[in-house]
């Protein structure tokens, strides 16, 4: 049987409700049938000794993956989240967005355009992610 191709789900992870969001979002791309890499999940807890290790594991994880999906929710884009947009970005990942928040931040944007242009698809609902991600190339 094939592996399931891999999607790292990135956000912020700050609070009880970013981390249940989160696992929300990861739930749904683990029912479409892809593999996940989960950054508090599949890290140990952070210390000040480790950070350098988490580091490499976040960026060894994206590398890894055929897909990122990343939260965008928030007045601004978790400063971290957009550096793995960045990141996935810079090296070809298929790039997913979801941002449910209805608040408005730019007249004619969703969120900031370096991030916005940067992506391949963006949802506005989990409800939506599945067929973003069915239209992710092979």
């Amino acid at each position: 049987m094939a592996e399931k191709p891999l999607v790292y789900v990135a956000g912020p992870l700050f609070d009880e409700g970013e981390r249940w969001w989160i696992e929300s979002v990861e739930r749904v791309v683990a029912e479409a049938g892809f593999a996940t890499f989960l950054p508090h999940r599949d890290n140990p807890p952070k210390t000040a000794d480790n950070v350098a290790e988490i580091f490499a594991n976040d960026r060894d994880g994206i590398d890894r993956a055929r897909i990122v999906v990343a939260s965008l929710n928030g007045v601004t884009t978790d400063d971290g989240t957009a550096w793995e947009v960045g990141y996935a970005y810079a090296k070809g990942k298929y790039l997913i967005g979801v941002h449910t928040d209805w608040r408005s931040r730019f007249p004619n944007e969703v969120v900031n355009l370096m991030i916005e242009c940067s992506l391949d698809a963006l949802v506005r609902s989990l409800d939506d992610l599945p067929a973003a991600l069915a239209a992710a190339p092979a």
